[in-house]
């Protein structure tokens, strides 16, 4: 009491000082330390986070992991997903990989939903696929998305070869690809406008439309599930006329069909009743299940693939070259013989075991009656003088409505065609490999469009061809126009008219009378290549 107060007063400030900066001091440390605590717990729980350390802090001490941030730790990056938003913690952000499949997408633009910087804007080339991980580490390299159409230019004929779910809307004419739900959509979805027919611009045939889905809740539902694909072709364009069905329909479907074996739905736009009735055993053989018309289907019907489109090598044949299986048109004629039973393989042999000719084997030609324009006008005295030659003759007249195998089996018994450039000539994709097959090309220099129609194929069939081209005198346009007219005596001066007057004269208005003396060393070259027959 009796102190000197003012003393007493320093003393006790100057401890209050010591032990307030202690405090600050003690403070301070204790907030760099919620700091780094925090700062950590955070850098672990989001996995987007780039994990970076402190300065002094080269190897800080793991901090408390709760199950939730071990389970998302644990998770794939998802590249895709949007950026976290600064306000939510990590725990906080909704789980976006299970429901992307199932989520639709905002219906705005993606550009102008929300800015991107340069990381962030997936890679045109690869759908996002490839590049930096979200977590900042650089993602193994991903085979680019391959197209489902196949675009060759302006004139091959596009095809579309889908695996997965397709749905088919036919009445609509269109194909939807929807992405698998493990997928989770498909961020870039394409469109393409096919004309599933072998000539790309053929008029009279619709295009149908293929559509990838961005997401499977786009699909529609399914009123028809098939256990197998779809091969979506069009039964219009140049049908009817026997060659065409054959060049632009038969041979380009049986390159898509015969790979499924059977198991493969026929979905026919422009669909012909009678051409599915003419070539019902074929089509038979290529799909075990009923043909869709697909124009008048109204139903959506759900396939686990599809191929839209037919595509044509080259003129009435196939080129083994452009085809990976390697199919050829020796495969084709077998599956022909095959589909109708026909019994022969090869022509008669007509040498013994001893090289000598056998008296009793007599070959068999068959010459291809025409009703219409480039009839064969003399056949009787052709008959006549082939049997003199040495073979036997029946002439055929091949139907146009009904179903083609019993004819079928009347070529096939033959060992030599004989016939004027036509459709009738078609048939010989049902003779035996190594028969003789004769084209009389008509006047007035049609020798490239037979070569190209039939010639060229009657090579990758097997056969032994033969080429007649007929002179002035044998056209019996000399008759009906006249020698000054420019069809007779300048058919150049035709062909650079165009292709309409080259049909009119020369296909529409003529007919042949074979000059006897010159085409009879052509039977003769037939009934020798026969006889090289082992």
């Amino acid at each position: 009491m009796g102190g000197d107060p003012g003393k007493l007063i320093r003393s006790v400030k100057g401890a209050a000082q010591k032990y307030l900066g202690v405090g600050f001091l003690l403070g301070f440390f204790l907030v760099l330390l919620t700091y780094f605590t925090v700062s950590e717990q955070f850098a672990i729980s989001a996995p987007n986070a780039i994990r970076r350390s402190s300065p002094g802090h080269a190897h800080p001490s793991p901090s408390p992991i709760t199950p939730l941030v071990e389970e998302k730790r644990q998770q794939p990056p998802v590249t895709e997903e949007k950026p976290p938003k600064a306000e939510l913690a990590a725990e906080e952000q909704p789980p976006k990989a299970e429901h992307a499949a199932e989520e639709k997408p905002p219906a705005v633009d993606v550009e102008e939903a929300h800015a991107e910087t340069e990381d962030q804007k997936p890679v045109a080339d690869d759908g996002g696929r490839s590049g930096i991980g979200g977590d900042g580490i650089p993602m193994e390299s991903a085979p680019a998305k391959k197209s489902a159409c196949d675009i060759q230019g302006p004139w091959a004929a596009d095809v579309c070869d889908v695996t997965g779910d397709v749905r088919i809307r036919g009445s609509a004419g269109t194909i939807l690809i929807a992405p698998s739900i493990e997928i989770g959509g498909n961020p870039n979805p394409q469109e393409w406008q096919i004309r599933p027919y072998s000539r790309k611009h053929q008029a009279g045939i619709k295009e149908v439309t293929v559509r990838e889905l961005a997401s499977a809740a786009d699909a529609p539902a399914c009123d028809v599930r098939s256990p197998v694909p779809a091969l979506v072709f069009a039964m219009g364009g140049l049908t009817g006329n026997y060659w065409h069905d054959f060049s632009d329909i038969m041979i380009p479907l049986y390159l898509q069909a015969v790979r499924f074996k059977g198991e493969v739905q026929l979905v026919a736009e422009n669909f012909q009743p009678w051409y599915a009735g003419k070539y019902r055993t074929i089509l038979k053989r290529l799909s075990r299940y009923e043909i869709v018309d697909m124009d008048k289907d109204d139903r959506v019907r759900c396939f686990p693939g599809a191929v839209v489109g037919i595509r044509m090598h080259k003129e009435f044949s196939i080129d083994p070259a452009r085809e990976p299986a390697g199919h050829s048109m020796p495969e084709f004629t077998r599956f022909l013989r095959e589909t109708f039973s026909l019994p022969r393989d090869a022509p008669t042999r007509l040498a013994g075991a001893d090289g000598e000719d056998d008296e009793k084997a007599k070959p068999r030609m068959m010459i291809i009656s025409r009703r219409h324009p480039r009839r064969l006008v003399n056949v009787d005295a052709v008959v006549a003088l082939a049997e003199r030659v040495g073979f036997e003759v029946v002439i055929g007249d091949p139907p146009f409505n009904v179903d083609v195998g019993e004819f079928a089996r009347e070529v096939n018994a033959a060992d030599a065609l004989v016939g004027v450039h036509g459709a009738g000539l078609t048939n010989s994709v049902f003779l035996p490999t190594g028969a003789v097959f004769i084209q009389v090309v008509p006047y007035g220099k049609m020798e490239h469009i037979g070569e190209v129609d039939f010639g060229v194929p009657a090579v990758d069939m097997g056969l032994r061809y033969i080429a007649y081209s007929a002179g002035v005198e044998e056209s019996t346009l000399v008759d009906t126009l006249g020698r000054d007219h420019p069809a007779v005596k300048d058919p150049e001066s035709i062909h650079r008219s165009g292709w309409g007057k080259v049909a009119e004269y020369y296909l529409g208005r003529q007919d042949i009378r074979l000059d006897l003396a010159r085409f009879e060393p052509v039977l003769r070259k037939a009934m020798e290549l026969l006889r090289e027959q082992r």
